[in-house]
């Protein structure tokens, strides 16, 4: 069984979902706060089950999420969230604008 965690990254994401949210309707945030966290623990079972994004970076992964993406990496036998965005955006010009911010 694999571990998940959460990068600053992702919990900043999941803030400002939060955010959008409250001020618009609070049933459907809890409801997409509890599958997002069904998600993280099926990809504790199966890590590889989500899209691969090998054309942006090597070990990118996508798993859909209700209208976002939940963008992660398998090390080892961790799971890390690296973004949870909406999928409408770009994922190309978002990971080069991370890149640029380290």
């Amino acid at each position: 069984m694999s571990l998940y965690t959460i990068s600053p990254s992702a919990r900043l994401d999941l803030n400002q979902i939060s955010n959008y949210f409250l001020s618009r309707n609070i049933q459907v945030g809890e409801r997409l706060f509890q599958q997002f966290n069904e998600k993280c623990q099926q990809l504790t079972q199966f890590p590889q089950m989500g899209r691969s994004y090998a054309h942006i970076r090597p070990y990118l992964r996508g798993l859909p999420l209700d209208g976002y993406i939940i963008i992660y990496q398998f090390l080892g036998n961790k799971v890390e969230i690296l973004r949870i965005v909406h999928g409408s955006r770009d994922l190309m010009a978002l990971f080069s604008q991370d890149l640029d911010d380290n």
